[in-house]
């Protein structure tokens, strides 16, 4: 079973939904003991880093989180939920990530018009043309996925980022290691690229 965690931000009905039309049953969770048991975990999300920093702990949430990413099960997070796996953020300097992942998030520094909007280009890195997740998505060498976001991964820890974006510069769209994944767009609002990752993820033992 795949558990979405339910922190109280926006988009997660609809994460459920696209992980059904993926072939996957998933259910949401605010439930630490039950995302501990999940198989693996969908760290979803709309919104500030630092209040999705402080719903996670209101909810007693974080330890879960890390526990399954610690047992070696498959974690996915999408946009905050990405932002949230790293310790910090620009956004909220004061507010403390997951720190599943190396790195930080910042602004985009690009001068273009925040937040970045609409459907934008993938590309894999080397890394990411291997990862077993990414492998056959990227057929034509580059993949196109929706973007909301003002922020995004920074620093990162070496063969961390998988594929990449660009916006007045590249910036890394896919990120991960070991078991888990993070994608800074919204795979549940891209269509049926969208579908396809989540198929991937829904399937992936690593």
């Amino acid at each position: 079973m795949i558990a979405v965690v339910d922190y109280g931000v926006n988009n997660l009905s609809s994460v459920v939904r696209a992980l059904a039309a993926a072939g996957h049953e998933a259910m949401l969770s605010a439930d630490p003991d039950e995302l501990r048991k999940a198989g693996r975990l969908v760290v979803p999300g709309v919104g500030h880093f630092g209040q999705g920093s402080r719903n996670l702990a209101e909810r007693g949430l974080p330890d879960a989180i890390r526990a399954v990413a610690a047992a070696g099960r498959p974690v996915l997070g999408i946009c905050l939920g990405l932002q949230l796996l790293f310790p910090e953020s620009e956004e909220a300097p004061e507010a403390r990530g997951l720190g599943i992942l190396e790195g930080r998030v910042i602004r985009f520094r690009s001068g273009l018009p925040l937040p970045h909007v609409g459907w934008a280009e993938i590309r894999p890195t080397e890394q990411g043309r291997r990862h077993p997740v990414l492998m056959p998505l990227f057929p034509d060498g580059a993949t196109f996925y929706y973007h909301v976001h003002s922020y995004h991964p920074f620093d990162l820890a070496a063969d961390t980022a998988l594929a990449l974006g660009d916006y007045g510069g590249a910036f890394p769209a896919i990120v991960g290691r070991e078991n888990v994944l993070g994608v800074q767009f919204h795979p549940e609002k891209s269509q049926q690229a969208g579908v396809a990752l989540l198929a991937r993820f829904g399937s992936w033992n690593p």
